[in-house]
């Protein structure tokens, strides 16, 4: 798996952010983080300030209001929070953004974890 990219990994077709750029974004507060893993995932660790809405129960309509923050979702490695944004899709939700590498690349790279 290649981190860092950009803009759409393979197949996903989704915006993506590096886990610097969700970083980075995070800190100017600029961006929130939604992350679509189960509870009991996001119990065990997550990036501070994300807001949990699990896949098995997710609704675009749900989505949290974040009047000048970019709304990014994020899972362990990219695949349900492409899942996700293919749901926001359909509901024409203005989200489109996922973290590249997920919460997985966020631990890599070291920077904070929330549990």
């Amino acid at each position: 798996m290649v981190f860092g990219l950009g803009k759409g990994k393979a197949g996903s077709g989704h915006p993506e952010l590096t886990v610097q750029e969700l970083d980075a974004m995070l800190r100017s507060g600029t961006a929130a983080v939604v992350d679509v893993r189960e509870a009991d995932e996001f119990a065990a660790g997550h990036i501070p300030g994300a807001i949990n809405m699990p896949l098995s129960t997710f609704q675009p309509s749900a989505l949290p209001d974040t009047p000048g923050k970019k709304l990014v979702l994020a899972c362990l490695g990219g695949k349900r929070s492409a899942m996700a944004l293919d749901k926001c899709g359909m509901a024409e939700a203005a989200v489109d953004t996922h973290l590249a590498g997920g919460f997985g690349a966020w631990q890599s790279a070291g920077l904070p974890v929330e549990r």
